[in-house]
Formats: C-alpha cells, sequence, structure tokens
C-alpha cells in the first residue's frame, strides 16, 4: 500500500476510535454528575461493550501492519511532523494495548464503573470495609495488567507509564528524595513563624450560590469559555474532555470554607483551560491533539490555582468584587487578610484542601503506598491501618476516621494506580514554567491586578498547548524552561511567597 493510504487510513481507524473513547467520556461524566443510584449496573455495562470495541478495533493486526508501512517510508522523515508525531505516540500505545487480553480490559472497566458509586458510599459513611472487596478486585486486575504489559523492576512502572509516559520509578524517587527533605525544613520553619495569617476569615459561613456566582466570574475572567464548557457541582471535583470545544467541570463547594470551593474551581479550569487550547480543532483525536503527559496536564491547574489564584496580585483586583458579594461575612477584613489566610500553611487529613507546602507530603504518602499495595507488600484488607500509620509518620497526628483517611480519594475506584506521582509532578512543572513565564513577561504580575491573564494564557498556549505530545514531557520542559525538571523552582517560589506572609528566611 502507498504510505500515505495507509496513513490515510490509520488515521481514519484512530479518529473513529477516538469518537468511541469521547462517548465513553460523556457517559463516565454523566455518571459523576446526574446518573441514578439504580442506573449504575446498566452504565458500567455500556461503558464495558465501548471498552471492548475499542480495545478490538485498535489492536487489529490491520493496525499493526498499516504502521510497518507508514514506518518504511519517508512519510515520517522529519520527526516533529503530525505524522510522525501520531505514528510514534499509536505504536507506543499499540504495543502497550496489544498486551492486553480484551476479556481483562471489559471486565476492568465494567469493574471500576461499579466501584465509583460503592467508593462514595463507603466515604459518605466512612467504613472502609464496604469498599474493600471492589478495591480487592480492581488491585487483582490493575496487577495481571501490569504483568501483561511487562516491567523491568516492579509492576508498579507498568502502571505508571499510562499516565506519564516513559517515565520512570527511579527517576520520581530521586525527585521526591530532595523535594521532601525541603518541604519537611520549610514546613518546620512556619510552624515556629514569627507571625501567622488568620485562617478564620476563609473558614466562615459563606453562601453556597455567591460562592458559584463568583468562581465563575473568576474563571470567565482568567479565559474559560462557557460556550465551550459547563461548571457542575459533583462529589469529586474533576474536569472532564468530551471533544473539541467541548469540556466539562466539575467542583464543589463548602459553606464553612471559602477557599476551598474557589481553589477547586480554579484548579479545573486550569485543566479546562489546557483542554480548550490544545490544537483540537485541527488535531482531535490524534496524539498532536493530546497532552505529552499528565504531569503537564497537572501543571496547568495547579499553575492558575495557585501561582496566580493566590497570588497576593490576583487578590488586588478580585478582593473588592467578593467583599461586594459578602459585605457581612468580610466586614472589617483587609486584602492583605484575607490573601494570608488564602496562604495559610498547616497538615490537615485531606489531600484536595492541602496548602501548597504540605501537598505533596499527601502526594508522596500514597506513592508509597501505591507502590507497597501492587507489589503485594500491603493486603487490602490492612489498607486502614497502614495508611494510618504512615499518615502519623508523615504529617505528625493520628488520622480520625477512613473518609479522611484512606477513603478520602476516587483514584483508586477508577482504577488509575500509578496517577498520583503525576500530581506532584504537575507541581514541580507549574513551579518551572512560571518561574520562565515571569522572565519571558515582563509586568506580568501587574497585569493581574488590573484582571488581565490574556498574556499569560497566550504564553501557555504557545509553549506549552499547541505542541500537544509533539515532546514528552521532560523534553518539553526543557525546551521551554532550557532545564531538567527540578524541585528548585518550587521550593524558591514558596519561599519567596511564605516569607512575606510568615516572615520565615531560606538561611
Amino acid at each position: 500500500m502507498i504510505p500515505s493510504k495507509a496513513y490515510a487510513e490509520l488515521k481514519k481507524r484512530m479518529m473513529e476510535i477516538s469518537m468511541l473513547n469521547s462517548t465513553a467520556g460523556v457517559l463516565h461524566w454523566d455518571q459523576e454528575a446526574y446518573l441514578p443510584a439504580k442506573a449504575v449496573d446498566h452504565r458500567a455495562e455500556q461503558l464495558a461493550q465501548i471498552s471492548r470495541l475499542t480495545h478490538e478495533w485498535f489492536t487489529a493486526p490491520q493496525v499493526g501492519e498499516l504502521m510497518d508501512t507508514i514506518e518504511a517510508s519517508d512519510l515520517i522523515t522529519d520527526c516533529e511532523s503530525a505524522e510522525a508525531v501520531n505514528v510514534r505516540e499509536w505504536r507506543r500505545m499499540y504495543e502497550r494495548e496489544t498486551k492486553l487480553p480484551v476479556d481483562l480490559v471489559e471486565d476492568f472497566v465494567r469493574t471500576t464503573s461499579k466501584a465509583s458509586s460503592i467508593w462514595a458510599e463507603a466515604r459518605k459513611k466512612s467504613d472502609f470495609s464496604l469498599f474493600q472487596p471492589s478495591l480487592e478486585r480492581i488491585v487483582d486486575l490493575c496487577r495481571r495488567k501490569a504483568d501483561f504489559i511487562g516491567y523491568d523492576k516492579e509492576k508498579y512502572e507498568a502502571l505508571l507509564d499510562e499516565f506519564e509516559p516513559r517515565a520512570k520509578v527511579a527517576d520520581i524517587e530521586k525527585i521526591y528524595s530532595g523535594l521532601r527533605t525541603e518541604l519537611v525544613e520549610l514546613i518546620g520553619k512556619i510552624k515556629d513563624a514569627p507571625r501567622k495569617p488568620d485562617i478564620g476569615i476563609i473558614k466562615r459561613p459563606y453562601d453556597l450560590t455567591r460562592q458559584k456566582v463568583f468562581a465563575e466570574s473568576v474563571s470567565q475572567a482568567i479565559g474559560y469559555d462557557y460556550k465551550a464548557g459547563r461548571f457542575d457541582e459533583a462529589v469529586h471535583a474533576s474536569c472532564n474532555e468530551m471533544g473539541p470545544l467541548d469540556v466539562r467541570v466539575l467542583t464543589r463547594y463548602y459553606t464553612d470554607d471559602i477557599a476551598e470551593g474557589l481553589t477547586s474551581a480554579m484548579h479545573e479550569v486550569g485543566h479546562a483551560l489546557y483542554d480548550m487550547t490544545r490544537p483540537n480543532k485541527v488535531h482531535w483525536g490524534t496524539p498532536m491533539g493530546e497532552t505529552a503527559s499528565l504531569g503537564i496536564h497537572e501543571s496547568q491547574s495547579r499553575l492558575w490555582e495557585n501561582m496566580v489564584g493566590r497570588s497576593n496580585e490576583f487578590w488586588q483586583y478580585f478582593f473588592p468584587q467578593l467583599q461586594q458579594l459578602f459585605r457581612k461575612e468580610l466586614a472589617g477584613a483587609t486584602r492583605d487578610d484575607f490573601y494570608g489566610a488564602m496562604n495559610w500553611v498547616s497538615p490537615s487529613y485531606i489531600r484536595v484542601e492541602a496548602d501548597e507546602a504540605t501537598y505533596n507530603l499527601h502526594v508522596m504518602l500514597r506513592f508509597d503506598m501505591e507502590r507497597a499495595i501492587i507489589a503485594g507488600d500491603i493486603k487490602v484488607s490492612d489498607i486502614p491501618g497502614e495508611w494510618n500509620k504512615r499518615f502519623k509518620d508523615y504529617f505528625g497526628f493520628e488520622v480520625n476516621n477512613d473518609a479522611n483517611g484512606c477513603l478520602q480519594d476516587i483514584h483508586w475506584s477508577h482504577g488509575i494506580f500509578g496517577y498520583f506521582p503525576t500530581y506532584t509532578l504537575g507541581n514541580l512543572y507549574a513551579a518551572q514554567y512560571w518561574s520562565q513565564a515571569l522572565k519571558d513577561l515582563p509586568n506580568l504580575l501587574d497585569d493581574f491586578k488590573r484582571g488581565q491573564f490574556s498574556r499569560l494564557f497566550e504564553w501557555l498556549g504557545e509553549k506549552i498547548h499547541t505542541p500537544g505530545s509533539k515532546y514528552d514531557a521532560p523534553d518539553l520542559c526543557r525546551r521551554v524552561t532550557g532545564s531538567k525538571l527540578s524541585h528548585k523552582p518550587l521550593l524558591d517560589y514558596l519561599y519567596e511567597k511564605y516569607s512575606g506572609i510568615y516572615g520565615i528566611s531560606r538561611n
């Protein structure tokens, strides 16, 4: 077959698969947002059937033959061309997926789809025993997946590769080691700091409807396109891309903590902005229109949530608007008071509610737990006790119940072991990109004081969004910042912020 015709046929097949996957995405979103409780089993069968179809289509021998033809031609001579990037990534995924039996793929989707609602009920009742049978099944399926895919030293690496392509556990351990040491030192300094903000400002009762109005106005100001997206509420906040210019944000609000609802919204909108501005219109359904890794995706949510949404300059513009909505609640409070409270540092139970300094310790705890669970060193029945023990070692206090402990995250019910490390990688990439943006865009923070975010949005679009998966995550970082990934920019950023709030110094 002529290589150009082979590529056209391959792309057509992949676009059909992407269309099915996007249909599954709508079903997943609906399950999180609106699905009636009694419809869970039928939804699981719908998703399982789609997973079987997409797996069979993707792993068909014809797909491999088409790629063989293209790879033997000069069609992909330019390694940065759309054809070369797409075939490279399709080959990587093909080699991974062809190792997995279709029955395992279908069973995995069916099991995890049902497990999500079971997890939600177990979390609500703070009873791990309700979720334990489902999790035992999921862990077994994850281990089988890893065995089929193959790995060098430990099963976990095969699962990690699904979310952070080509990442190695040893590399993540090396980064975590240096980061953990300096974070513990920073947190210790803050604990003994000479001054501390008043957290009570954000812990007062705040009307949920007005919180949502404010969060949506902020999201629109930073670039969220409501003609291409939705804002809804769910137990677990998330961002779901259904297709080009169809992005759904799920978030949640709290009556007794205005910061959590706002930062959750900013975080998910950060994901959405990336989804809305990747080259989806032209390359949707192909790797060129996808993200380089989940760590890169996470970098965008954390940058908008923290570097922008927790900055003093951001609140110079938005605090007066917040005061207009909450006159009684913020009576007597100053912008500096509110800014300090938004950057309060104190160890807490819940990862998604954690401050910037302690957040990564939560991720490291999960990284250690997941590796041990997948390796078989921790039995599923022993997870609550092991979690509580390790949590105390990390944070210095006891976990009071399962909902605040091992049941707090939805990820294991979805079977996505190997996902958690991308959160810390995202924080590290975010800080490194932020440092570079400040160099490339003079007086950027002055823009925020005027409620202007377009320069940052456009810079991120050009440097990070537009390349899609043309480069892998480490290469993209080097191209944007001139350096490999390091924990130093994150520590620099945190010390600069907290020195002003807490009166601490790095030396």
